[in-house]
């Protein structure tokens, strides 16, 4: 099959012809249909200290693939060939850290640890929900726990980012954004974001009780630490920069809550998917061919995407 391989930060992607993938027990062959690209690839190919998230390299990247059941491995019984299935970012399967991943035609996955995709779905739309999905709604709802009437900050408005503001919109909460690029604002709007800034420090006199940063660059979580208000929550999802020097005189005299959120598991896809099949939620996406995978992640790095890039491969490669 062909398959996107990573050899380590500083080298590029490079398209190649590998061993399809066999089941071992308990395990299922999934053909994708269609997967997520997400900036964590674009960071793992520039920055050398992603490489402990390995688990071997040469390895297929990719973590957010849809598909179909192509095979059955010793002892599956509750999924058959045929069924639509994706598969959460994270642990237990891992896909494109510990085991080769999506940028590939097939993959392989533990058969509990996938999840069937509702009817109401078609593929590129639940690819959205494996990854900035499945972790904006763990940050939001698990890790946040948000409830309805509180007042909200969302940090990024980008992939994951917009539907952690839509969710927390649903939940009934009053969703604030920071976000520096304008041209996203009327988004932001959209998603039912009752006020818009440009850094989340502009956001101090909103009393915000939670406050979740997608973006990750160390001045937003020193910022957001700043900002929230005394006794609240600040979820760290976004992995922009891996250092952040805060305030702990504020962490320590607020009594901030700061919580790391990576991304959910099962419970949380069948969650998102769920909000989707409803109607609840529709995240902005754009197409890419699998051909163009390394070129999608090139406009990820330079921040043109609006929305959420997903390669369609229903079609083949």
């Amino acid at each position: 099959m062909k398959a996107w391989v990573f050899t380590g930060a500083g080298q590029p992607l490079e398209l190649e012809d590998v061993p399809d993938p066999q089941p071992k027990p308990g395990e299922v062959v999934i053909d994708i249909k269609a997967t997520g690209l997400c900036h964590s690839d674009v960071a793992a190919l520039d920055d050398p200290s992603w490489a402990v998230n390995f688990g071997y390299t040469p390895i297929v990247l990719g973590h957010e693939p849809v598909g179909v059941v192509s095979a059955l491995g010793e002892g599956v019984a509750s999924l058959a060939v045929g069924d639509r299935v994706g598969i959460p970012s994270g642990p237990p399967a891992s896909v494109g850290y510990q085991r080769d991943g999506a940028y590939a035609e097939k993959t392989t996955a533990p058969a509990d640890a996938v999840v069937k995709v509702p009817d109401a779905l078609d593929f590129v739309r639940a690819a959205s929900g494996t990854d900035a999905g499945n972790v904006a709604y763990h940050a939001v709802v698990s890790r946040g726990q948000v409830r309805k009437g509180e007042k909200v900050g969302i940090i990024g408005i980008g992939g994951l980012g917009q539907i952690g503001a839509r969710i927390a919109v649903v939940l009934g909460c009053e969703v604030y954004v920071a976000e520096p690029k304008e041209s996203v604002w009327p988004m932001a709007r959209d998603l039912g974001a009752v006020r818009i800034e440009r850094d989340i420090t502009d956001l101090a006199d909103a009393d915000l009780d939670v406050i979740i940063d997608f973006a990750g660059f160390g001045t937003t979580t020193a910022g957001a630490i700043d900002v929230v208000r005394r006794g609240g929550r600040v979820i760290q999802v976004g992995m922009g920069r891996l250092r952040a020097e805060i305030n702990t005189n504020n962490l320590i005299v607020k009594q901030v809550d700061l919580k790391g959120s990576m991304g959910g598991g099962t419970t949380e896809l069948a969650g998102v998917w769920d909000l989707m099949a409803r109607g609840d939620l529709d995240p902005a996406l754009s197409i890419v061919p699998f051909a163009d995978i390394d070129k999608g992640l090139d406009r990820l790095r330079r921040g043109e995407v609006q929305g959420r890039l997903v390669v369609d491969l229903q079609n083949g490669i």
